[in-house]
This record gives structure tokens, sequence and C-alpha cells, in this order.
């Protein structure tokens, strides 16, 4: 009692001391459960410093209260009452009569149900946080992260292992907030334990700088970061899997895993080998984006899982060849170490050297149809591939903590890549009626090495007014590939169906390639007041490519290759700088936070064409503008809203206007009077959840239109069907696209329902033999999921997915549509607690098209069965993969006026038995119980 009334003195005392500006400050509590007002609450103010008492009041019938003479200043508010938990919020008074509108105020019975709530809710949204409690989500003993991922709603893996939540592709995965092998999102996926495994948080990764700055510059990637257990935190555990099904010398398979991962305090070492010839690569489906090249044609696809998914083609010479896993046939050894620690809470370390080797052969069957007004061009061909590749891939980062206001990051990458590709390849194409327009027989032999070195800092600076910032940062990457091909062919011509002539093309091709990208960029940010604040930014970039690439014809006089093909050879440089001068406006509340501002871009072309003494030189001025708008309207469900507008550089290799005639009758061009494309892009996202009913959704909207987009112009001699591609800029390109998700528990027979509604529509504009040519494609589709589990006794879910698509181009009057459906459904079932039984069965449906008269339906069953021991630290198991022999590799293509049909080997029925050991240090196993 003595304390209290002190406690009131000494705010009389100081509230009259206090000296300067009277403000008043007023405003109403309320009850959030029954909307009433909330009499007799206690209304004070604190100083933020040492929390000391400046005004107190009283909440009258009403709920008002009113705070006289009050000196400007920042406050902590603070609202109390008995039947209510307590309401804190830092505030700062500024205006002669300030209002706090309504205050809400949540009632401890309501709080408390909702903890308990929270604690054993599988799912729960925390700021721009999904998180998923792992335990919740059961998966078979020993299962790895991956499978727990396809338990979580709105979370998608895909066959190739890439990752989607709410509709966005993973792009990092973290291991308590921090990089696992680098930026590979599939290597913590696919190789840690799911038991391990406390919480999935799933959440949009702001830049450095807006971390840094609390400024959101709209640049996020999407994050899954995966917190483990305290237990396994501590000590070592790891994994030891073998496996094989021995057949014959061609069909004998195998798969083996080992993953050693060690903690203590904040060290950790993690080592895995992957080693097999059952697809599994040990590669990122970025990864795989990188050995297939680049390019600049999207494709719409139904492949042969019934889904429709866009693929990047052609687009220009690359000496990496396509590598598709999923088809033909792959040995790999993939082996990494992970290393990370911290000192003295100054020092960060990060380091992962990986390496990986595979050698892989496909055998790829292909019709193309091309339609060119009242002309058809139907193109067969079959093409035999054998490649051998091995990267070293390395990565490290420095973090010092120079003190509490200064701050350095260091990024060092090195990836070495080298490939050898050996391919024969035989086609014809033919007319409408079946008459011959050309045939060729090729032989290529190519070697290639790429060198891919990137290095960044990163200076930040507190100062000591609050969000008064200063961050300064250097990168720097240069990419370097040098290679040397060999190719032999012979190519028909035909005039009216009839032979006319035949080239013999023996020659060498050598590449002598380097980009290099040196940008810097320094922000200061600077408030302007409690609620605003601004950013100055400038950037300065400077790219410099060089590509030489020289062709020489074999000489048989010489027998070497030694007579120079100056068509085919050129020497260009490129030189390409941007200073781009921004500033943004922020704004931040409690509920509201927006920001806009913009940038103007002073971009300076200088290319030199130096075989052919010839310079490009072309200045450009864009603006680049960019808002954001956050809006948490209760808790746990926000809406948010970006718009960036962004340009895009063409490549080295299409600016070059050098030809590559790999095949005869389809060959490419660089075109240096490209300009940047500018894209103008649209999100509004809005996703909530609702504890007590247990019940999630999301909405996501996108729309992006560019123009000068760089696409292509491709001219058909419907003759010979001889086809030269060139990129250039067009207009008219647009994409939309919704995706959706939402899902709830049924209590009464424990189930989970979820559905995923999505829909695209794209507008893409490129030309054809001089006439622009548009193609319309539409893309919908809906997935229904159903789960139920018990723990220990059975696991199910079912999922189908339905999606229709179509395709109208202005050169193909005709409407391509078709609906494409696959029905899946897993099942475990356990037996005693240590035997299991696992199968899934996939049934893929194709509908036939006037232009493919036959569907493409096929079912894929998989089972097995598994038995552990020793509180599953020990599995023996046996599977089938394919056990009805029908995983076909057939792929349907429809792009503008071209169709396509390509057929691949692909790994078919195969069973592997195996044992794995699953081990750790005591101090990190579960407590025991005793096996049946």
């Amino acid at each position: 009692m003595l304390s209290k009334i002190f406690s009131l003195l000494l705010a009389v005392i100081i509230s009259h001391s206090l000296a300067a500006q009277s403000i008043e400050y007023s405003g109403k509590i309320m009850d959030t459960t029954s909307k009433t007002a909330a009499k007799n609450a206690v209304v004070a103010l604190l100083t933020p410093a040492d929390s000391v008492f400046v005004k107190f009041t009283r909440s009258k019938e009403d709920g008002s209260f009113i705070l006289k003479d009050i000196p400007q200043g920042k406050y902590i508010l603070m609202v109390m009452h008995p039947t209510f938990a307590d309401y804190v919020e830092d505030i700062y008074l500024n205006n002669s009569n300030e209002n706090a509108g309504t205050i809400s105020m949540t009632p401890k019975s309501k709080l408390l149900e909702a903890v308990i709530l929270k604690s054993g809710s599988p799912i729960r949204i925390k700021g721009d946080t999904t998180i998923y409690t792992a335990d919740s989500f059961k998966v078979s003993a020993n299962a790895n992260v991956e499978a727990l991922l396809k338990k979580l709603p709105g979370i998608q893996v895909d066959k190739n292992g890439q990752i989607k939540a709410m509709g966005e592709t993973v792009q990092k995965v973290l291991v308590d907030g921090e990089e696992f092998f680098g930026d590979d999102p599939g290597m913590a996926v696919k190789n840690l334990r799911a038991d391990a495994v406390k919480e999935v948080q799933v959440f949009d990764k702001k830049s450095e700088q807006a971390e840094f700055t609390g400024i959101d510059d709209g640049k996020t990637q999407k994050t899954i970061n995966l917190k483990l257990k305290e237990d396994k935190k501590t000590g070592y555990f790891g994994k030891i899997s073998l496996s094989g099904g021995l057949k014959d010398d061609i069909d004998d398979r195998y798969n083996n895993n080992i993953l050693l991962s060690s903690f203590k305090g904040k060290r950790k070492i993690t080592g895995f080998y992957l080693n097999g010839n059952t697809g599994q690569d040990g590669l990122s489906w970025q990864d795989n984006e990188k050995y297939g090249g680049e390019s600049d044609n999207i494709t719409m696809s139904m492949d042969d899982d019934g889904g429709v998914m866009y693929m990047w083609r052609g687009g220009g010479s690359d000496d990496e060849p396509y590598v598709d896993t999923q088809n033909g046939y792959i040995k790999n050894d993939n082996v990494g170490v992970q290393y990370s620690n911290k000192w003295k809470d100054k020092y960060s370390f990060n380091f992962s050297p990986k390496f990986n080797s595979q050698v892989y052969n496909n055998n790829r069957g292909l019709f193309r149809q091309t339609q060119i007004g009242d002309s058809t061009l139907n193109e067969y061909s079959t093409t035999l591939s054998n490649i051998n590749r091995y990267n070293l891939k390395n990565s490290a980062s420095f973090d010092i903590k120079i003190d509490s206001n200064n701050s350095l990051k260091i990024t060092l990458k090195g990836n070495f890549y080298h490939t050898e590709n050996n391919e024969v390849r035989d086609s014809y194409t033919t007319g409408k009626t079946g008459s011959m327009k050309n045939a060729s027989s090729r032989e290529l032999e190519a070697k290639s090495d790429k060198t891919a070195v990137s290095s960044g800092i990163i200076f930040k600076h507190k100062f000591k007014k609050l969000r008064r910032t200063l961050s300064a940062n250097i990168d720097w990457n240069m990419l370097d590939t040098n290679g040397d091909s060999y190719t032999n062919s012979v190519n028909e011509s035909y005039l009216n169906g009839s032979l006319s002539s035949t080239e013999n093309i023996d020659q060498l091709r050598m590449t002598d390639r380097r980009t290099q990208t040196l940008t810097s960029r320094i922000v200061y940010t600077e408030p302007l007041s409690p609620l605003y604040s601004l950013e100055l930014a400038y950037e300065i970039s400077y790219n410099h490519g060089n590509n030489n690439q020289q062709t020489y014809s074999y000489s048989p006089v010489n027998d070497k290759y030694d007579v120079m093909v100056d068509s085919l050879s050129n020497d260009f440089r490129q030189s390409i700088s941007v200073n781009k001068p921004s500033f943004k406006i922020n704004y931040s509340k409690k509920k509201v936070k927006w920001n806009i501002g913009s940038g103007i871009g002073l971009t300076h072309f200088n290319l030199e064409d130096v075989t052919f003494k010839k310079d490009y030189v072309r200045n450009y001025t864009n603006f680049f503008p960019a808002a954001t708008f956050t809006y948490t309207y209760k808790s746990n469900h926000t809406l948010r809203a970006n718009y960036n507008g962004y340009t895009t550089q063409p490549g080295l290799n299409q600016l070059q206007p050098l030809r590559d005639n790999n095949d005869k009758y389809n060959q490419y061009i660089g075109n240096p009077n490209l300009k940047p494309s500018f894209s103008n892009s649209i999100n509004i996202s809005h996703n909530s959840y609702n504890f007590l009913k247990d019940r999630w959704m999301y909405q996501s909207i996108n729309f992006r239109t560019t123009s000068n987009a760089i696409t292509t112009s491709r001219t058909i001699n419907p003759d010979s069907a001889l086809t030269i591609t060139k990129p250039v800029n067009t207009n008219g390109n647009f994409n939309i696209g919704f995706w959706g998700g939402g899902g709830f528990k049924v209590k009464s027979i424990d189930t989970r329902f979820n559905f995923n509604p999505n829909l695209n529509y794209s507008n893409a504009t490129d030309v054809i033999n001089n006439q622009t040519s548009v193609s319309k494609t539409l893309s919908s589709g809906i997935s229904l999921y159903i789960s139920k589990s018990k723990d220990k006794k059975y696991d199910f879910s079912i999922n189908n997915n339905l999606s229709y698509n179509s395709n109208k181009t202005s050169q193909q009057k005709a409407l391509i549509k078709y609906y494409t459906n696959s029905l899946t459904g897993n099942a475990t079932v356990y037996i005693k607690k240590v035997w299991s039984i696992f199968s899934d069965y996939t049934y893929y449906y194709r509908q036939k098209t006037p232009q493919f008269n036959d569907a493409l339906n096929n079912q894929i069953w998989n089972a097995g069965l598994q038995r552990t021991f020793k509180n599953n630290e020990f599995t023996a198991f046996f599977k089938v993969r394919d056990i009805l022999d029908q995983n076909i590799g057939i792929t349907r293509r429809f792009s503008g006026n071209t169709l396509t049909e390509e057929r691949n080997d692909r790994l078919r029925r195969y069973w592997l038995v195996g044992f794995s050991w699953d081990f750790k240090n005591k101090s990190a196993s579960p407590v025991a119980t005793k096996t049946p």
C-alpha cells in the first residue's frame, strides 16, 4: 500500500516538475469480446528510459479517459485492469490534442483459452510468419523433412523437389536461421530428419537492407526456417542408408546416403555423401536450370504427371546440354560439408564446399508441328545423349559485429563446372502432304569449363538517433566459360519432294566468354517523425562482357581444323553502365505500414563488334517506381499489396550478331539492336488463420506487363523448313495469375481438408516471318486434399488435381484446349508399431486433342515394407517402384504456332532392399520405450 502511495506522489511531483508544452491525450477502452466499455481501467504514461510514472487516470463508465498537461515526447502507454490482459504500447505525443481512438482489451479468460489452443495448434500465424508445429503432422519413422513438408497445408513439393508455399516458390531453406549448405533448398529438406524439427516457419524474407533499416524495399524471398528441437542441438546425429536391387549390369539399381551432423554450442558441422542411379542427383531445381542454360522462349507444357508447367527452351547458343533427371538414366555422386560457428556474439562464420559428379544418358524422340499460314511443317528427330559432368561449389560468409552500432559482412562464392557431351541426332522434316523438306544426321562432341566467382561486402552503421542508418555495399560477379565443340553433319535439302542438294559440315567451334558485373550502393535513412522515415540511395553498376567465338572447318589436306569460317566467327564486347539514384518514404504504425518511392536509371550501352569494327552506342532513361502496403486488420489476418517497376538487360549471347549452326535447319543469331525491357508488376495477397476453428486461407493475385519484352522473331522458309531465330523487342506482353488455398479440420472425424485453386492467363507476342503473332494461353485448376492419421496406427491422404488448359494464336486460329487430372493416394499402415506397409498410387488422365488423337493415361504404383528396431534406430526396408511398369516419359507442349510431343527414356520398374541406421548421442536420445 505504501509503495502505491509513494508511486502516486512521485507521479504528481514529476508531472508538475516536467516543463514544456501542455498536451491532452484521450481515448476509449473497449472489451474485444463483448464489444462493451471497460470502466475503471488504469491508463498510465511512463518514461521509456526508466519506466517512471508520468501521468495516470481511470476510464469512465463509457470507457473514455483523458490525460492532461503532458509534456511533448516519447512515452510508454500502459492500460491495466484486473480482468483484462495488460496493454502496452510505445507512443509519441506531439500535437496539443492527441486521440488514441479505441484501445481494445482482451479478457484474461479469453487470452488463456487462446494460449492453450496455440500451444497445441498445428498452425499459428505470428506477424508475417506462418508457423507449423512439426509433431502435429505425423510422418513415418525416420522420414526426412521433405516428407514432413508434403503434409503441411499450403505447402506443395513436386516430383522435382521444388517447394511452393502459399503459391510461391521457396528460394531459401534455413536451419535455425542459418543457411544449410549454401542456397540449395533441397539439401536440408532431403537430408534432415523430420523428428529433429520443432517448428517449420514460412515467411517472406526481406533483403538484408530492409531488415537493417526497417524500410521495406519490396525485395523478398519465400523462405522456410526449420527450427530444431533443443535436444537435437547438442551432440551429434546422423543417418546411413544403403540399398540396392540386383538384376543385371544394365538394370542394377542402388541408392546410398550418409549424413552426419555435430552440434556443440553455436558450432555446427554437417557432412553428407549421396550415391545412386535412381534419379537422386543431389542438385536443387535451381542447379538444373543453370545446367540447362538460359532462354527466352516460354512454352506451355502438359507433362506426364498431368500438370501444366512452363519450360524455358531455346534462346541462343549455350555450351551446356540440358539435363532433366526425371528422364533418361543418371549415376550420381554428391558430397558436401557445412560448417558454421559464432564466437563472443560478435563473429559468425559459415563455410560450405560441395562436389557433384554425374553420368547421364538419354534417348529422346521429338515430333514438332509448325503452322505457317496454310502450310504445315512436321519435324521428326531422335537424339542419343551421353553426358559426363562434375562441379565444385564453395560458399562462405563472415559476419563481424564491430560494436552495437557497426557491423560488417563478407560473402564469397566460387563454383567450377566441367562438362563433356556426346550427342548423335537424326532428323527429317516433311510438309503437310508428307513430302520431304530436309533431312540431317549430326554427331556433336563438346567440352566446356565454367568458372563462376562472386563476392560481396556490406557495412552497416546505426546512429544514436533511432532509425537513422547508413549502409554501403559492393558486389562483384564473374562468369568465365571456355569450350570446344566438334560438329560433323550431313544435311540434305529437298525441292518438291526430290533431293536437290547435300551439304557436309565438319567444324570446330572454340568459345571464350567472360562477363563481369560490379555494383556499389549506398543507403541513408532518416526518421522524419515517429511514424515516417526517408530512405535515400544511390547505386552504380557496371557490366562488361566479351565473347570471342572462332569456327574452323576441317581441312583434309592438312588433316586439321584450320580454315576459319568468317560467317560463324565473331569477337564481341559489351559495356553497360547504370547510375540509379532513388528515394523512398516509409510509414509504419501498428496495423498499417506502407512506403512509396522511385529510382531513376540512367543506362549507357556501349557495344563493340571487334570483328566487323562496328560500334553500337545508345542511352536509356528508366524510372523504377515501387510501393508496398501492409494492413493487419486483426490478429492473424493480413492484407498486402506491392508494386514494382524494373528493367531487364539483354544478355551477351542475345546481343552478339553471331550465328549458331549446330542444327543446320534450326539456326540462331543475336541482335545488337535489342533494348532493355521494362516490367510493371503488381501483387495483392491476403492470408488469415482462425485459431479457435483451426481454419486457414490465403489468396494472391499477380499482374505483370512488359514493354519492349525480349522475345523471338522466327523466319521460317516453308519450302526448305529452314528456321532462323533472333531475339527482338515486342510489346503487348502481359500475365495475370491467381493462387489461393484454404484448409480446415473436421474435429468430429479428425480429418483435414485442403483446397488450392489457381488461374493463369498470359498474352505473349513474338514475330513469325515478319508478322506479329499473339499467343493467348490460359491454365486453371483446383486441387483437393484430404488427410487423416493416427499416431503409430495409420496415415493416409488423397489428392486430386484437375486442370484446364487452352492456347490460341493469331497464326493458328483453332483453339487448342484440353483437361488433365491426377488422382493420388498415399497410405501407411503400422503393425505393432514397428512394422509398416506403405504405398502410393497415382492415376494420370490427359485428354486427347484434335492434334493428338490418343489420350495419355497411365498409372504409377509404388509400395514397400519396413521394420524398425531399437526405438526406430535401425530400419530394414523393401521397396518396389512403378509396379505396373507404366512410368512413361511423354510430354506434350503447345507454344504459339507450334505443338510438340517429346518421348524420353525413363527409369521404370525396379526394386530396392536396404538397411538404414539413424544414430544420435545419448544426450539427444528420446526417453526409451519398450519395443514390442
